[in-house]
């Protein structure tokens, strides 16, 4: 969840390693450190809480050093103080690490009998420890080796020793990290986003493999020492999408792109003159697929919920869905005809990539729906589909979620269509449904006073509840989620029709509960569960779409009507209200909307 930097180069590092963080902070802002090499010695300057407070620091601006690394966390091992930031440094090194060494009260026992003395409660300083001990007897590249081989768990480090002037050492096991190059400079840092306003020029380090940073030289190695060569990949360098524009936050600007993003999407998929959809290189016969499994975290788990429906609704193929965290740690029955679908934004999420890799180990059919094509995911895949929406900055995640629904129904509409589930004229429809789906979207994001408005009662509810039925209930649990993580107040989303089976107990008079409920064949239905909470007392917000005929309730406190479309593209609309809710309700709050409290944008450990 930590994200690092370093850079080696012919002039002073400091200032352009506090920019970097700054890019980075969206992986973590618990702390900040820097240190650097100069004259022969480590410098190290380290905050409590994000990089504004580093930048503060006086001796920041007279810093000096060609060589330096720079570290923003996300707390896991020891509690978030200035001891416990990093870097973590002794005499000789100096280390920045994203991940869990999994050993590490192991090794620090053992290295505190050999007479070495901890400083702070992180797992982290074991390897300044270890490296410390090995270079004592050891060339650099063999305490590197040694230094590996002894950790257990997740790591991507960032590694600068006193007397290697130019060099810094980059190690990956798990965590993604990225070398970058630029004229007598060089960089390491734990995505292309850090490094895309220094270089283009980017080479990402597979699993297991460590590399030596010069300014003027890299070398990549396996984890047994072995040179290996590097693709260089070029990257699009529009720096436009990590700009807030004339928004307040990154969150709102998102949420107002996703008409655009949206639209751009389909523009990749969509033949507008065949009015069909094109998913090119397809590795697989339709006919070896018989059924989907579909993988995910948070969010992504939210989307792959959704597209269950589709597939069950669209096509004939059996439909499973999973949250990767547990995936891997059942007894999986791996089947040659399943399609495994791996969904993530960053393509960088730990427990997904370690789902995907259990399936590779299997030698399963594997694809994977990212926004970072360059992604651990990605690379790793045997398909992939990307969702084209650009940088997602906030933490919540709003235009990426939709992203993910998008390709999801692309890829379950086209299976449909293959397989002969639905007939020529009715696929057709629905993708000229789709290409309408960006301007809907548009009119929908202009429903906003009164969503301003409730959100007032949401911020001094002390709980509330999110309902839905069908399609909508992924997005009540969206919706919920949504509001927990900006907010930082409890919200639940659940089946409409299960609220008698125990949740009712947990309605209070004047909770607000969210009912979703568009005007499909549940509508009936969802309209009498919404009269059961109203009578005993909860204040219901409906959500619907705009209609002449009577909702046929009384008492409902406040609805929202969203634009009409067809039932398939329903939860892309539900979205909206329920992304500009948590929204305003955390603003109402004051709370830090893109950096919420506890959590970062991409989740790299398990």
């Amino acid at each position: 969840m930590c994200g690092i930097i370093g850079i080696t180069s012919n002039k002073t590092v400091s200032s352009a390693i506090i920019n970097s963080l700054r890019k980075l902070e969206y992986r973590g802002y618990d702390s900040a450190g820097i240190a650097t090499l100069s004259n022969g010695f480590i410098n190290e300057i380290k905050s409590e809480g994000r990089v504004d407070n580093l930048e503060k620091n006086p001796l920041i601006k007279d810093m000096q050093g060609n060589v330096g690394i720079g570290h923003v966390r996300w707390a896991t091992h020891g509690i978030p103080n200035t001891i416990n930031a990093h870097p973590h440094s002794s005499e000789t090194v100096s280390v920045v690490h994203n991940g869990i060494i999994e050993n590490s009260t192991i090794l620090k026992k053992d290295l505190i009998n050999k007479g070495h003395k901890f400083k702070s409660q992180t797992d982290t300083e074991v390897i300044v420890h270890l490296i410390t001990e090995y270079l004592k007897v050891n060339n650099l590249k063999d305490s590197i080796l040694k230094m590996l081989k002894q950790l257990q768990g997740s790591f991507a480090l960032g590694i600068i020793i006193k007397d290697q002037h130019d060099l810094i050492i980059g190690a990956r096991r798990g965590s993604p990290l990225a070398v970058g190059y630029g004229p007598n400079e060089n960089y390491l840092g734990s995505d292309s986003y850090a490094l895309k306003s220094m270089t283009n020029k980017i080479s990402y380090l597979s699993d297991g493999e460590f590399c030596i940073i010069k300014r003027n030289q890299v070398d990549f190695f396996d984890e047994e020492g072995k040179k290996v060569n590097k693709k260089v990949l070029e990257l699009s360098s529009n720096e436009k999408n990590y700009d807030k524009g004339d928004f307040k936050h990154f969150m709102a600007k998102e949420i107002e792109e996703q008409p655009l993003t949206l639209k751009n999407c389909i523009k990749e998929y969509i033949d507008n003159i065949n009015n069909d959809i094109n998913i090119y290189n397809f590795p697989w016969k339709l006919d070896e697929i018989n059924s989907v499994k579909l993988i995910g975290c948070g969010t992504a788990y939210n989307s792959c919920l959704t597209a269950k429906y589709w597939f069950e609704e669209l096509t004939t193929l059996d439909v499973d869905i999973d949250v990767a965290s547990e995936f891997r740690y059942r007894k999986n029955r791996f089947k040659k005809d399943t399609l495994y679908v791996f969904v993530s934004q960053s393509g960088e999420t730990a427990d997904t990539y370690a789902a995907l890799d259990l399936c590779n180990k299997n030698a399963m059919k594997t694809a994977c729906i990212v926004n970072v094509i360059e992604s651990s995911i990605a690379r790793d895949s045997n398909f992939i589909l990307p969702i084209h929406c650009g940088p997602e900055i906030g933490v919540a995640s709003t235009k990426a979620f939709l992203g993910q629904l998008l390709v999801l129904y692309i890829l379950a509409l086209k299976i449909s269509f293959l397989k002969k589930n639905i007939s020529k004229d009715n696929y057709v429809q629905k993708i000229k449904d789709l290409k309408k789906l960006p301007k809907v979207i548009e009119e929908t994001l202009l429903n906003e006073s009164k969503i301003q408005s409730v959100a007032n009662t949401f911020a001094e509810a002390k709980g509330s509840m999110f309902l839905g039925r069908g399609m909508s209930y992924p997005i009540a649990l969206e919706g919920a989620l949504k509001l927990k993580e900006l907010s930082y107040t409890h919200a639940e989303g659940y089946p409409a029709g299960e609220m008698k089976h125990g949740p009712l107990a947990l309605i209070e008079n004047g909770m607000p509960v969210v009912v979703l409920a568009p005007r499909n064949n549940y509508y009936s239905k969802i309209i009498s569960n919404m009269q059961e909470v109203i009578a005993r007392g909860a204040k219901v917000l409906l959500i619907t779409h705009k209609s002449k005929n009577e909702v046929v309730s009384e008492n409902i406190w406040e609805t929202i009507e969203v634009e009409n479309t067809n039932d398939d593209l329903v939860p892309f609309l539900l979205s909206i209200p329920m992304q500009k809710l948590a929204y305003y309700t955390a603003l109402k709050k004051g709370y830090d909307i893109d950096k919420p409290r506890n959590l970062a944008k991409s989740v790299t450990v398990e």
